[in-house]
């Protein structure tokens, strides 16, 4: 089901979206695999089993970049805006987001999973958990307040039937 915004006057100007914090949330996750592989580098965290590592860590890391794309490809398909801060013009609650709320953050969190398999580093891992907690506080409480008021019970709906992650 895709949800236009409904027509209500809005205290906030027309291309105003969530208030978010104004780093975009795909940095938290660079900077957690990067801040882990600059770690190894120093201090060895290795995972064992290279090989079979690598290779569940390659597909884990293929699933969630698909469905990072998924998401990006729905909003472009819907012609809404991946922009945080941008207003949106449709709530999308079909394909990929029947499934998770935020498919694009959680195919990014996947993402640092598997290419820390990829690696053999547990420290991408380690720091995983600070950019979810990060990308939660700074990005999805706010878009979900906006969604909220925009979309009023139709997205209080959405939020009880979809996960925010998987």
């Amino acid at each position: 089901m895709i949800v236009s915004a409904p027509n209500v006057s809005d205290q906030r100007p027309a291309t105003r979206g969530a208030r978010v914090f104004p780093i975009p949330p795909p940095a938290y996750y660079g900077v957690a695999f990067g801040a882990g592989m600059l770690l190894q580098s120093s201090v060895p965290l290795d995972i064992p089993g290279r090989s079979a590592t690598a290779f569940v860590g390659a597909a884990v890391l293929i699933a969630g970049l698909t469905l990072n794309f998924a998401g990006v490809a729905a909003v472009i398909t819907h012609r809404t805006t991946i922009v945080p801060h941008r207003s949106v013009s449709t709530l999308i609650t079909n394909g990929v987001y029947r499934i998770s709320r935020n498919p694009m953050y959680t195919g990014l969190a996947t993402a640092v999973a598997g290419g820390a398999g990829v690696a053999g580093t547990w420290w991408p891992i380690v720091f995983l958990p600070l950019a979810v907690l990060a990308v939660r506080w700074l990005a999805i409480e706010a878009e979900e307040t906006y969604l909220t008021e925009k979309f009023g019970s139709t997205y209080t709906d959405y939020q009880r039937e979809v996960r925010r992650w998987l």
